[in-house]
């Protein structure tokens, strides 16, 4: 562990002893509160792996009451620090109170401060070892893909049905609206499949003005029209051997898409202005918002052509539809920035996690980065507060009638809910929900949520 990670903080009303125990801890960043409220703050600034707690703190100095009222707000604050209590001679019943409520240790006076140094040793590598699984459970748990951040069951399901598209050479169609990250899948795709090795290319359709969009997909001869100075390859064959990736397909021309289908029924290309037919092996997966199949009735887009790059669909949800994912991508953006931003913001507060939680977040995935950016910036302290955020909460929701329904709905949702604000923190997470870890263990079997 390094020196920034050996924090103690030291609750104790008697100055002198506070004094002595400062100097006890070598390579430990040390702070002092001498009551509650201080312990606190101290706490939300510092973050300390250990604390050491006197029961007996100012207003009731010969009491337990604003001892165990202190420890009762710090294990709320920060469930995983370690607190050793500290007691009177002889005073197990408190001690073992004070276990009960969550507190790591116990330690009665009088105090020798090597065997509490030895205490808070202990402890200290415990919270490390703790906070590293955590840091590698939770780096496994939210990435089910390489650089997809997801715990709902509609992005899960969506990894899955990569998982076993990636190594076909099918056409795959991405749906889903703008901003829920279909390029992120588009990348998995290629990652996984046997043309890895090989290029993805992408090209926006909707980007590209018409009368160019067609050099730029098949390339061209030189001179065929003024300013061709030299023959020039086109995205499709620049693809040779791997994926070609035309995202907004809904956005391509009639007339380019004839010649698209052309390619996809026979694997061969012609340069514009040139008449060499050029064969390329390549693996096509395009994406679109829009409704195709409103365009073929339209007659805006060739349902022959539909057919040709549908043969897998992957729908991705908006944002709103996935439970729990808009809380973990919170988080993982915030981490990002704040490092990348040289900001000293941690996380965010309980409001402002149930604000994110709750709005529709109509731009999706790229909104919400662009929110917890800006967030992280405009941050005072270290929490992003639902007032940084500046969030319009408007969410509806349509409830069925049958009991059964809304118990069984109200369970799965409060158990992604707990397992995303407590990190799949097993022990936080039925601490949240009010039942015992067997009980949780259950459920978690019963609505098939991965823990």
């Amino acid at each position: 562990m390094s020196e920034q990670e050996k924090k103690l903080l030291i609750v104790e009303d008697d100055p002198g002893l506070l004094s002595q125990l400062r100097w006890s801890f070598e390579g430990y960043e040390v702070e002092g509160a001498t009551d509650r409220e201080s312990a606190l703050a101290h706490l939300r600034r510092m973050e300390p792996s250990v604390v050491t707690l006197d029961l007996g703190l100012p207003p009731d100095p010969g009491g337990v009451s604003e001892g165990f009222a202190t420890l009762k707000e710090i294990l709320a604050l920060a469930p995983n620090t370690k607190i050793i209590v500290v007691t009177g001679h002889n005073d197990r019943n408190n001690a073992v109170r004070a276990i009960g409520l969550g507190a790591y240790d116990f330690y009665e006076k009088p105090i020798d401060p090597d065997l509490l140094n030895m205490a808070v040793e202990r402890a200290s590598r415990v919270h490390h070892l703790e906070q590293e699984n955590r840091r590698l459970a939770t780096k496994e748990s939210l990435s089910p893909l390489e650089g997809i951040i997801a715990v709902s069951p509609e992005m899960l399901k969506v990894c899955k049905t990569v998982e076993k598209l990636a190594p076909t050479d099918v056409s795959t169609l991405i749906l889903g609206e703008s901003g829920t990250g279909k390029e992120l899948v588009v990348k998995a795709l290629h990652e996984l499949s046997a043309r890895s090795a090989k290029r993805l290319v992408a090209i926006n359709c909707a980007a590209i003005p018409e009368n160019l969009l067609e050099s730029e997909l098949f390339g061209y001869e030189k001179g065929a029209y003024s300013g061709a100075a030299k023959t020039t390859v086109g995205k499709i064959e620049m693809a040779e051997g791997g994926i070609l990736f035309l995202d907004e397909v809904g956005d391509l021309p009639l007339s380019l898409q004839a010649k698209l289908l052309r390619f996809l029924q026979e694997r061969v290309i012609e340069r514009v202005g040139g008449r060499k037919v050029i064969p390329v092996d390549v693996r096509v997966i395009c994406a679109t918002h829009r409704d195709l199949k409103e365009m073929i009735k339209e007659g805006s887009f060739r349902e022959d052509l539909y057919y040709r790059i549908n043969e897998a669909t992957i729908r991705v949800a908006p944002l709103r539809e996935r439970k729990g994912d808009s809380v973990v991508l919170s988080r993982w953006f915030l981490q990002q920035f704040a490092q990348q931003l040289n900001r000293p913001v941690k996380g965010f507060t309980q409001k402002a996690l149930i604000a994110i939680e709750q709005y529709e977040w109509p731009g999706n995935v790229r909104e919400l980065e662009n929110r917890v950016k800006r967030s992280v910036i405009m941050a005072d302290g270290s929490q992003v507060s639902e007032e940084d955020l500046e969030l319009e909460n408007s969410k509806t929701e349509t409830e069925p009638f049958n009991l059964r329904e809304v118990r069984e709905h109200a369970e799965h949702r409060a158990l992604v809910r707990a397992l995303s604000y407590s990190k799949k923190n097993m022990s936080h997470t039925a601490e949240m929900l009010g039942i015992t870890r067997p009980t949780l263990y259950n459920l978690l079997r019963k609505y098939n949520i991965t823990g």
